[in-house]
Parts: C-alpha cells; structure tokens; sequence
C-alpha cells in the first residue's frame, strides 16, 4: 500500500502471482540424484548429434566451431559458407543482355525438373505491380537475372519485356513444367497483370515453411539464415527505407542482378532442405500437399476475383451513422454540461473524473486516469455517459474504417475490392485478411 502510480497498482492487481514469481526466479538448489564428479568423464564428441542440435536451436557460432574446429580469421564470404549445414555452394549467377543467353536459358528450364522462379517488380501491391525482371535457377548455385524495365543511370540496353514475356509465355503457363516459388501467390498475381496465367507451381517454399514450423518466420530471409545458414542481401540495403526508398527498377544494375538471381538460387536451396523433410512427416506432409497447396490456388482466384461492394449503399450507410454521431455528440455535451472533444483521453477525463467525480478504475503509465475501452465498458453498467462515448467510438471506427474508407478501396478496373489473404501469418492455421481486413467488419 506504501507504494504509489501504477507501479503500485500493477503489483496490488498481480498479488496472488507473486509467490510463483519469486519461485520462477530463485535458482533451484534442491535437485537430487545428479552425478558426482567422479563420474563425469570426457567422452569422445558426437558430432553428429551436436550438428543437429546446434542447427535446431541455431547456435551459428558454436555450429561454425564445430565445421572448421581449427580457429582462422574469415573473410565475409568465407564466413557465410561457412555458416551452412549444407554442403558448401559455388554461386554462378548471370545476368541476361542478349537472345543468345536467354535462348540458352530457355532450354535449360523446358528440360529441368524443377525451376525456381522470381519477379522483380514496381511495388508491393500485387495488383499494381509490374515487372522490372525475372529471375531462374535450375540447380543449386546456379541462377540468372532477366533485368526487362531498369531505368537507372547509365543501364545498358536490356531485352524488350514484352517479347521476354511472349517467349516465356508457353513455358509460364505450361502445367507440366514445376516451378517453385517463395510466395508464389504474389507472383502469380504479377504475371496476371500482364496477362499471363501461371501455372505449374508445383511447390512454395513460404508454405513448406509454414506446415513444418508454423510459429517462426517465413520469408525468404529467414530460411535462408535457419536452413542454409546464408546471410541474404536484403531488400532494403538496395532500395533503401522510408521516404528516401526507391524503385527496384532505379538499383544499379550489377547489384540488382546479384539480388535477384540470389532470391531463385536460394529459394532452389530451401526447398532441397525442407521438401526431403515431409518424407519423415506422413500428417505434414499430406497437410502441405493435399491441403495447403490446392488451397493456395483457391485463395488466389478469391483475391483476383475481388469482393464486389455497394458504394451507393455504404454512401448511404455513411451519411446515416454521421448524423447519429452528430446526434449522439449532442447528448454528451447535454450529460457533461458543456462542449468538449470525444476523441480526446485528456478532456474526457476532466469531464468523468473531475468534474462528474466517477470513481478511477485505472491509470494509465503516466499515472493519469484511463478513459481506455475496458474502463469505459465497467462505467457504462452505472453511469450514462460512459455508454453513450462506447456507441460514439462504435459508430466512428465503422464509418472511418469501412463505410467511408472501402468505397475508396475500389479497384477501377474491376469495380471491387481485392483484398489479400495470408495462409501463413497465423499459428492455428486460420486465414488472415489485409489491406483492406474484411474479416472483422461488424
């Protein structure tokens, strides 16, 4: 009780956890039957099971140790070989300028069993972007980069995109020649706005990733540092961040290039390490192939499709939660006895605390009195302007998120709204909505 503010008040609402706390962070002492020292002995190493253990919980350092045991200095380069729990890969990466490269490169794909596949593009949004070139690998350390629509300084003459994408066209859209991608939705979309329909995506390493180890990270990134031990150029070392970004069609060429063909090498790569892993796993493996794979194509077609919207209606729905707002804003000066800001915390807790004396249910980190919507929905049970400032937020949050906001979300050249569904965002397996979330609107 001698302690104030909400240091206080957090440890007088946490009491009954207290005694497990303290419990949680006293070292044990009471442990019996552990060995004696005499009986801990050096044994030969098992490196094998060390090699699995430091590669599971990513111990990089001491899994470097264990590859190369004799201590030497590293270059860069030598240290990121180095990190791989695979076998050691020389990259050959090629940037495609002339017929004669691609026509070389356009054998190697109709005869591989399997090609890794990438774009580069203009944006993020997949029903805006664009392609700026596309990248192939066919075998581990192996991989090119078509640049198709650079515009930095000084580029040098590039093959026409549209006769790239006309001569890659039977290839993109053959069902019989796979292809792996890392979130190969996006892709698809991107070759959709240049009317190519994709087809043969026999494999996503996003989605290996998600079945096997649903509670980590899925981009590219990421498995490469967990499964190939590989430090990845990173997207925004090229393009920068924030304000100062620019186009990945503005990158120097040579280092796009090295980007771009890197992104298909190593997705190749991933999926060499993840794939063979489903063999041992019948559940996951049927998951992955009978249910997230097809499902991948549904969820596709779902978000091209788009979600067709009334605008008149929301116009309409709109105009009549605007003047309930404003009805409702009336009330509250009526309650409070003056005019004051409902999107204000500070003056709505003048006006409930100070000078209508409602009791404090809660301070905030600053020690002022939370007008939060937990305390307000306590108050409201007692106390009419607390639920008449619930209804207010209600109605606000649903004329500013949806029925304002989405008829502006209207795609103009499908007259609906595309959405994008994430299958590999959430633990539980369950579909994640954005830009716009339709899966909450009340």
């Amino acid at each position: 009780d001698e302690i104030g503010g909400v240091v206080g008040h957090n440890l007088r609402d946490h009491l009954a956890f207290l005694p497990l706390g303290k419990k949680l962070v006293t070292v044990a002492c009471d442990l019996s039957n552990l060995p004696v020292p005499a009986a801990l002995t050096v044994t030969e190493r098992d490196t094998e099971t060390l090699r699995s253990l430091y590669t599971r919980y990513e111990f990089r350092t001491w899994l470097r140790e264990l590859e190369t045991p004799e201590t030497t200095p590293f270059s860069p380069a030598e240290e990121r070989e180095s990190l791989s729990p695979t076998e050691s890969v020389t990259v050959n990466y090629e940037t495609v300028l002339t017929w004669a490269q691609f026509d070389s490169w356009l054998t190697k794909i109709e005869t591989a069993n399997l090609t890794a596949l990438d774009t580069e593009t203009t944006s993020l949004d997949s029903f805006a972007a664009r392609i700026v070139g596309i990248s192939l690998s066919v075998k581990a350390g192996e991989a090119c980069y078509i640049p198709l629509a650079h515009t930095a300084p000084g580029v040098i003459d590039q093959l026409p995109c549209e006769a790239v994408l006309a001569k890659l066209k039977p290839w993109l859209e053959a069902v019989d020649r796979r292809k792996v991608l890392q979130n190969a939705k996006y892709d698809q979309h991107v070759f959709a706005n240049h009317g190519i329909a994709l087809a043969g995506i026999a494999h996503d390493t996003m989605l290996q990733s998600y079945v096997l180890e649903s509670d980590k990270g899925h981009d590219l990134g990421q498995l490469c540092t967990r499964h190939l031990g590989l430090e990845t150029i990173a997207y925004t070392d090229l393009c920068g961040k924030g304000a100062k970004q620019i186009g990945f069609d503005q990158v120097d060429l040579e280092r796009a290039a090295t980007y771009a063909a890197e992104d298909a090498d190593v997705t190749l790569r991933v999926h060499q390490t993840l794939h063979p892993q489903f063999a041992h796993e019948s559940g996951l493996s049927r998951i992955y192939h009978e249910i997230e794979m097809p499902a991948r194509q549904v969820i596709w077609q779902m978000e091209r499709t788009g979600i067709l919207i009334d605008s008149a209606a929301m116009s309409r729905q709109s105009h009549e939660i605007g003047q309930k707002i404003m009805a409702l804003e009336a009330q509250a000066y009526e309650l409070a006895g003056q005019p004051f800001n409902l999107a204000s915390p500070k003056q709505l807790a003048e006006i409930l605390f100070e000078k209508q004396g409602l009791p404090v249910k809660k301070k905030t980190p600053s020690g002022g009195p939370s007008t939060d919507e937990e305390v307000l929905s306590e108050l409201a049970l007692d106390y009419p302007l607390p639920k008449l400032l619930l209804e207010h937020r209600s109605l606000s949050k649903l004329k500013g998120t949806y029925t304002d906001k989405l008829p502006r979300m209207v795609n103009p050249a499908t007259g609906r709204v595309h959405t994008h569904f994430s299958q590999a965002t959430v633990v539980t397996g369950r579909l994640a909505s954005s830009d716009p979330n339709l899966q909450n609107i009340p």
